[in-house]
Order: C-alpha cells, then structure tokens, then sequence
C-alpha cells in the first residue's frame, strides 16, 4: 500500500468512522438541519407577515442560485483531500489555509461590493430591504468557505464535526435570524442571520481544519484554489442535473393543473423528500471513502453499499407511512386544504426514494473520477420536463406515476456503473 509525508490518509480503512454508524450519523444530521429549515419557514412565516416573508424568500433565493457550485467544490476538496492530492510534503496544510484566508478576503471584498451596490442589487432582486442585498454578495463566499471547510474535514476522516456544524448552522440561521427580528430589523434580520451564523460556523470550522491538517510545511507551495476550482466542474453538472430531476415536476405540474391542485402536489413532494435529505448527509461519509478505497486500489463499492443501506433504512418506514396513510401525512404537514396531493404521495414517495439512489451512485462516481454518466443523465433530466408536457398525465397521482418512471430510469442509468466499478486505483490528480 502506497503511503506519503504528510497525507492524510494512510489507510481507506482506518479512516475514523467509515461504517454505517458514520453514515447514520450524517444521514440524522442532515435531517435534523432540514427539520431546523422547515421551523424557520413556519415561523418566520408568521412573525414576519406575507409581505416581508416574501423579501427573506427573494433573498434567501438568490442565494440558493450559487449553492450548487458550493456544493461541487465540497465534493472536489473531499475527495482531492482522502486522495492526498493536496495532502503530500506538508502541501495540505499549506493549501487550506491559503484557500481559508483568500475566501475571507473575498468575503470582506464582496460586503464592501454589496454596500456600494446595494440599490441596484435590491433592484435587481425585487425587493426594497437594501442590506439584505447587500448580504447576498458575501453569504455566497461564505457558503463556499464552509464547503471547502467540509469538504476538507470528511476528507480526513473528521465526519463528527461536520455533522455538527451542519445542525448548528442551521440552528444559528433561526436563532440569530429570531433574535435580529425581535430588534427590529424585520425581514433584513431574519437574512441576516444566514450569513452570521455562515460565519460563525466557518470560524470555529477554520480552526478544526488547522488542527486536522497539522502545521504542515508553511514553506510548501499551496494548491491554487482558481485551478482546483475547475475540477468542481464535473460535479458541478451533475448537481445541477440532480436539481432538475428534483424540482421540474414542480415547475412543469403549474402548467397542468389548477393552482390549488398544483399547490397540493408541491406539498406532497415535499414531504416525499426526506428521503433525498437522507441521502445528502450519506454523500458526505460516501465520498471520501469510496476515493480513498479507490486510490488504494481497494473495492470501493462496499462503501456504496453501506450508504445505501442507510438511505434503505429511512426510506423503508418512510414509504410504508406514505402508502398506508398519506391523506393523515398531508393533513397533519400541511393542512386540510393540502389533502389532494394524498393521491401522489405514495408514487412521489418512490420516486424520490429512487432519486436518493441515484444521488448517491453520482456521489460514488464523481468520488472514484468516472464521468462518463454525465451525459445519459443529463439525456433523462433534459427530458424530463418535455416528457411530463407531452404525456399531460391526467390527475395528480398519473402525473406522479410518470415522474417516477422517469426517475426510475435516470437510477438505473447510474446505479449499474457503479455496481460495476472495479478496484482499479485512481490516478492522483485525475
């Protein structure tokens, strides 16, 4: 086994907590987070009133726009990181700090950008609360400061920390939002309290990050961020190629029924998506083992397997409340007026139990540099949406018998060449 100075890595299966506990662990974290986002929704909802809840979603929004490159850089520094390309003569070290004190300074430079510039963003935006658009500017670097940060941290193998920072983010995000409400910022307080607690997290991150890496060698040449940042690509489209099998359904259903009909199905594939919340924690525990195994020359795909026993896990009681009783799920979530998606939970439920499945084989893929799934699934996200106008399936539960064809297509389409990958290595710096 190939071992070098500095790496942080010596062994994929030494690698702190690569088991299902792990895998659970992040699964629960990511959940509670998403658990967190839905009492913000609800309670900023109330305390803000509709109109000014409209400019925190506008805002909110904007940002959503830039998470998806975030994201990618995660999954290309977790895996650059359980692979050593960044890891060797001290060079890590070296690296995640340059990249920690670069994003800071953009961070600083994109608040002072957003106060000049803060009419035309509000204009651009849509809405008239002028520091909440400056705010959006530095909440994107922030974002991509805490993915590097994470991507870096399960990448040497500290998952515990990350999943705590994913909970306490999202903790922070309501209760600072709550309290800059309650001193009268109104609608600007509640955004702000995304980015604070962005940078709160990504302090105390900055410091674990250190502590990980070791002092390494501070005279070692550190990876330029510009140029790792074009290894993000490839994630970066397959993120975005998920997104659209996530969310289109809910773009292209307006355009078939009426607004009440449309709304309930919305709420319906929102409840149906606990399952794809599971599988966003999972990524995280998949990806740097499966890219350690890989690079080792081991069998990656038991790594695949246990995450995907985890999302079996949840999807399994899951589903079954769906099927046996999804008129008291839509009614209890959301409300009585919201009981018409009952007839496509059931089918919603299942296809993005599917999705989940083909989220993580991405993961896996992405992890062991096997892009050729890029384009059969682009093929099947593309197509999604014409397919659902053209079929025009009539009532909410065909509509969703449909998307769950489709979605059944694009896991297959991803799951067989990731049951077949083989324990070749993988070439560092690939």
């Amino acid at each position: 086994m190939r071992s070098e100075p500095n790496g942080p890595v010596a062994d994929p299966d030494a690698l702190p907590g690569t088991g299902m506990t792990t895998a659970a662990g992040l699964a629960v974290a990511q959940l509670a987070a998403n658990g967190i986002a839905v009492i913000f929704t609800a309670v900023f909802a109330r305390v803000l009133g509709s109109a000014d809840y409209g400019v925190l979603v506008a805002a909110l929004s904007t940002f959503l726009i830039f998470s998806v490159p975030g994201s990618a850089l995660q999954i290309a520094t977790a895996r650059s990181v359980a692979t050593r390309t960044l890891g060797g003569h001290g060079e890590l070290a070296a690296t995640l700090r340059r990249w920690t004190v670069r994003l800071a300074q953009v961070t600083i430079a994109l608040a002072l950008a957003g106060a000049l510039l803060r009419k035309p963003l509000a204009s651009t935006i849509g809405i008239d609360a002028y520091a909440a658009a400056a705010a959006t500017l530095p909440t994107v670097s922030l974002w991509l400061l805490l993915c590097v940060q994470r991507g870096a941290l399960v990448g040497l193998g500290a998952f515990r920390p990350v999943g705590v920072s994913i909970v306490a983010e999202a903790a922070g995000r309501l209760a600072i939002g709550l309290v800059l409400v309650a001193a009268g910022l109104g609608a600007t307080g509640a955004y702000l309290g995304t980015p604070l607690a962005m940078a709160m997290t990504a302090a105390v991150l900055a410091f674990l990050v250190e502590r990980r890496a070791g002092p390494g060698d501070r005279g070692a040449a550190p990876a330029r961020l510009r140029v790792f940042g074009r290894q993000a690509l490839a994630p970066a489209v397959a993120l975005a190629l998920i997104a659209v099998l996530q969310n289109v359904d809910v773009i292209v259903i307006r355009h078939q029924v009426d607004d009440e009909l449309a709304g309930a199905y919305a709420a319906a594939a929102v409840a149906a998506k606990i399952v794809v919340w599971t599988a966003v924690g999972v990524g995280l525990y998949l990806i740097p083992g499966a890219a350690a195994r890989a690079f080792e020359g081991h069998d990656p795909r038991p790594v695949l397997l246990r995450a995907l026993g985890v999302v079996a896990a949840v999807a399994a009681p899951a589903l079954a409340i769906m099927i046996v009783v999804p008129e008291f799920v839509m009614r209890v979530g959301f409300g009585a007026e919201y009981a018409a998606g009952a007839d496509a939970l059931p089918l919603l439920g299942l296809a993005m139990t599917t999705l989940a499945l083909t989220y993580l084989a991405v993961n896996f893929l992405l992890a062991v540099e096997s892009h050729g799934f890029l384009a059969p699934l682009a093929v099947v996200a593309l197509a999604e949406p014409v397919i659902l106008l053209v079929a025009s399936p009539n009532g909410l539960a065909p509509f969703a018998a449909v998307v769950l064809a489709i979605q059944a297509t694009a896991a297959v389409g991803v799951l067989v060449p990731s049951l077949r990958r083989t324990s070749e290595p993988v070439a560092v710096g690939a």
